[in-house]
């Protein structure tokens, strides 16, 4: 069994909307923790999103994710 618990490429993200929220909760979240005064949270949710976007808006590819999944036997 494979751990899925990082896994952005899966097809939950295809709707747009998923992935806007995602990138704009985390990096959202990192600038209240800066502006609290807590700059290792800052820039650990900064990593996260600058990570979310960079997976959902420049490598993201919807065939592949929709062919892997298949190609697995449906729901995970």
């Amino acid at each position: 069994m494979k751990n899925r618990a990082l896994d952005v490429q899966h097809p939950f993200f295809l709707p747009l909307w998923r992935r806007i929220v995602t990138v704009a909760l985390c990096l959202g979240w990192a600038g209240l923790e800066l502006s609290w005064g807590n700059p290792l949270w800052a820039t650990l949710f900064a990593a996260v999103g600058t990570y979310c976007a960079h997976q959902f808006f420049i490598a993201f590819d919807p065939e592949a994710i929709r062919k892997k999944h298949t190609d697995e036997g449906g729901s995970s």
